[in-house]
Formats: structure tokens, C-alpha cells, sequence
């Protein structure tokens, strides 16, 4: 599907569902960063460099990656539930820290997007793999403190029993929408996150990102290299005046409400 095609789908749309990590902002790189830290502060000899990391990722919920990681391991100490939630608090916090920095800029596109689906009166949701902290952590550094009050369902991946590629974290969002998977579009970055929608019979649009580029994205409507081009195909499509005031209106919101 053509960028311009895919531009339709969007506006089709009753409501758009954005996974964060990769998707709205480039945050994998943090989370790396942050696990290391982590690692050093335990006292363990891990560091993940970014082919590591990348390999990990296949795993989704970093609890889950890292028992992966040490289950593969040769000779390592042994890490109770205790020793994997107090690794990953200590992560968290740092990843944190480093996004309080405002290093991590939202993605091309994602703000104009948003921007323009509030102005067609499109819900937005969130479906992810994350936890809330580290979406609370990204988005009050981007949007401001008042970020939620935009989106009309978030839901991480502690609020399902099962993380992506499992469909449960997208099944759980269209039953909080109360909309079907046909009024939806997902928007992700990974095969694990493409799999997760269509499983839920959900539609989804693609945007590469740093670490999952060469994912097999063959089921998904569109493949873009980021959502500028979605940005660009929807004005194209849009007759002069249709929304252009709804559409600076939106976007002040998601630019300028931040305390």
C-alpha cells in the first residue's frame, strides 16, 4: 500500500492504537543504556551491546529479557524473582533520568499525526509492551504532564496476562475503545508488534525503526520509514480549509500544554 493509500486507512479510522517503544520515539537505545546501568550497579559482569540487545528484543517485557539472557548463560549466579524486579526498578529509574534530559524527541511525524487525528475527532490509544512508568516517563517529557487526558486507553504490558507478539495487549484496547479490530489502525514498529495486531485482526501500518528495520513487515498494509510520509500524504488528500483550524488547534495542544 502506497503512502497516500495508507493515509486514507488513517483517516478511515475510528481510532489510531501507537505502540511506543521505537514507534513514537527512538527509546530503545535508553532502555540499553539503562539495563547496563543497572547491571554494573548489581555488581554483574553483563553489558548488552546493541547486537546483544537487538537479539534480546525478540524477547518483549525487560523482566522477561533478562531471565532470558541468564537462562542462556554457561556459568552465572543465580537471580531470584526479587533480584529480576529490583534490576529492573533500578533500570527504570535511570531510563527515566535520562529521558527527563529531553534526549529523546518524539518521531517524525508523531506529533503532527496526533495533532491531526484529534482535529478529525479520531480517539488514540496505546498499546504496548512497556510499563506505564516508562510511558509516563516519554510522553510528560514530550507532551507535558497532561499527556493521558489525550488518549482515550493506555494499556502496558502489565495489564494483560500475555506481552506481544500475543494479541492480548490489542484485544485489551479495543474492548477499553469498545470499538472493533475493522475501526482501528495500529501503528508499530516490529514484527513482534505486527504480529500482536493482526492477531487481534487489527490493520496496521509500519514504521521502521533503529533496531527492528529488517523485520519481516510482508502483513502489514504499509511500510514507511517514518510518519512524516503519512503526515505529508494526509495534505495532500486534504481540500484547502477542510481542517486546517482544527488541525492548529490540535496541534498547539500536543505542543505547547507542557508545565
Amino acid at each position: 500500500m502506497a503512502p497516500a493509500n495508507a493515509s486514507e486507512l488513517i483517516r478511515r479510522a475510528a481510532a489510531l492504537i501507537f505502540d511506543v517503544d521505537g514507534t513514537l520515539a527512538e527509546t530503545e537505545e535508553l532502555h540499553r543504556q539503562a539495563f547496563n546501568h543497572a547491571f554494573a550497579r548489581h555488581g554483574l559482569d553483563w553489558q548488552w551491546d546493541r547486537a546483544v540487545y537487538k537479539e534480546l528484543l525478540r524477547v518483549t517485557g525487560g523482566k522477561e529479557r533478562m531471565r532470558a539472557y541468564h537462562a542462556r548463560l554457561p556459568t552465572a549466579p543465580p537471580l531470584s524473582d526479587a533480584d529480576i524486579a529490583a534490576l529492573h526498578r533500578v533500570k527504570t529509574a535511570r531510563y527515566a533520568e535520562m529521558v527527563e534530559t529531553g534526549c529523546c524527541r518524539l518521531r517524525p511525524g508523531v506529533i503532527e499525526l496526533l495533532a491531526a487525528s484529534k482535529a478529525r475527532r479520531q480517539r488514540l490509544a496505546i498499546a504496548t509492551t512497556t510499563s506505564h512508568g516508562n510511558i509516563d516517563a516519554l510522553l510528560s517529557q514530550a507532551l507535558g504532564a497532561r499527556w493521558a487526558a489525550e488518549f482515550d486507553a493506555i494499556v502496558a504490558g502489565d495489564d494483560v496476562r500475555h506481552k506481544k507478539p500475543a494479541p492480548d495487549v490489542y484485544l485489551e484496547t479495543l474492548a477499553r475503545l469498545q470499538l472493533g479490530a475493522a475501526d482501528c489502525v495500529a501503528v508499530e514498529d516490529s514484527a513482534n508488534g505486527l504480529i500482536a495486531a493482526s492477531r487481534a485482526n487489527i490493520p496496521v501500518i509500519i514504521t521502521r525503526s533503529m533496531f527492528f528495520a529488517d523485520d519481516d513487515f510482508a502483513a502489514a498494509q504499509c511500510v514507511l520509514d517514518d510518519l512524516s510520509e503519512l503526515v505529508a500524504g494526509q495534505k495532500t488528500g486534504t481540500r484547502k480549509g477542510d481542517t486546517s483550524s482544527h488541525e492548529a488547534e490540535s496541534l498547539l495542544s500536543f505542543t505547547t500544554f507542557k508545565p
